[in-house]
């Protein structure tokens, strides 16, 4: 049940989750956990099911989540949090032990579908990424599991140089290519936190238009590489990561949309009225599964970052303001999922 939720939030709670067609499983919504005052586990799991949002991203193998995630039907992206990555990179064991401790006592109950080895990781620790993926594949192949958990890493854009045109776009870091080569060769996706907010934000003034960032019609932008023609800003940024794949000899991969999101309130064009038009937008462009320009037809499996306001969450203001939801579950903002 929902809890405790007055009449009037309740109905608007409704109205924030409209039901996805049997079917669909293009969307999901990320489950970030940075807040004191959230509603129990069990609660947050019974919001996704009762309003068919069929797919969640958790950030960390939190054992009270994935027990209330069991039986639930639910799709999981299960993280592996960056600080484990060193550990798990040099060791098999460690990487044994991860799989045993936090995957099997779970999966099939919980229908974990990808491992996210780490997320957005940086600095001296990327190079612990591809052996940490490298040895879980190993672990979770051991343990009975292997082919249907798909590894993976959560990358942020900042992965990739010479992002416009799309078609320009490469691979900026060199564990990259080791990456793609192993999604290529398990059939794993790669896993992108997808910003259009803060691209838009960190453009110099007129570079981009407010309505291409938010799927408003009136703007077109044409490919000079390749003459394909972009009408919203996440598909030309999709495409650049999927040009970069196929730089990198990987032209099979596929992308999720790890994150993505709009919020509703701590900086420039931080609005309620943006973050709904955005996430409302993203859903129904999604939802469409047309694929992008470069990948017509492929439907991007696309999360929407997040759930909550998270009032613990570090950083700027607007990190704190990305929810769908306050955290009494009452709505930021109308939105209708399709």
């Amino acid at each position: 049940m929902l809890g405790a939720v007055p009449f009037l939030a309740f109905t608007l709670l409704i109205g924030v989750f409209s039901s996805v067609p049997t079917g669909v499983q293009s969307i999901g919504v990320c489950y970030g956990m940075f807040g004191d005052n959230l509603p129990p586990e069990s609660d947050v799991v019974q919001l996704y099911k009762s309003h068919g949002i069929t797919n969640m991203r958790i950030y960390n193998p939190d054992p009270h989540v994935l027990a209330a995630l069991r039986g639930s039907g639910i799709g999981v992206i299960l993280g592996v949090a960056n600080e484990d990555l060193a550990g798990l990179a040099a060791s098999e064991p460690a990487a044994t032990s991860w799989v045993q401790a936090n995957v099997k006592p779970y999966h099939p109950a919980v229908n974990i579908m990808y491992l996210s080895v780490g997320n957005e990781v940086s600095g001296e620790a990327i190079r612990n990424v591809v052996p940490a993926m490298r040895n879980l594949e190993s672990a979770l192949a051991a343990a009975g599991l292997g082919g249907g958990i798909k590894v993976s890493t959560a990358v942020g854009l900042d992965v990739i140089t010479n992002s416009f045109p799309p078609s320009s776009g490469a691979f900026a870091q060199p564990h990259m290519g080791p990456v793609a080569q192993f999604l290529a060769r398990t059939g794993a996706p790669l896993l992108a936190n997808v910003y259009p907010y803060f691209a838009y934000r960190g453009s110099p003034p007129g570079d981009v238009s407010l309505g291409y960032a938010l799927f408003l019609p009136g703007t077109t932008v044409r490919d000079s590489g390749n003459g394909l023609v972009y009408t919203n800003l996440l598909d030309a940024m999709v495409d650049s990561v999927h040009a970069a794949l196929e730089k990198a000899g990987s032209t099979g991969v596929r992308v999720v949309v790890s994150e993505s999101g709009w919020p509703s309130a701590g900086g420039a064009a931080a609005s309620v009225q943006n973050a709904r038009t955005y996430n409302q937008n993203l859903i129904r462009h999604v939802g469409g599964r047309q694929g992008t320009p470069r990948r017509p037809g492929a439907p991007v499996e696309t999360y929407v970052f997040a759930l909550f306001n998270e009032n613990q969450k570090p950083g700027e203001p607007t990190e704190r303001n990305f929810g769908l939801l306050y955290p009494n579950k009452s709505p930021v903002y109308p939105i209708a999922f399709r």
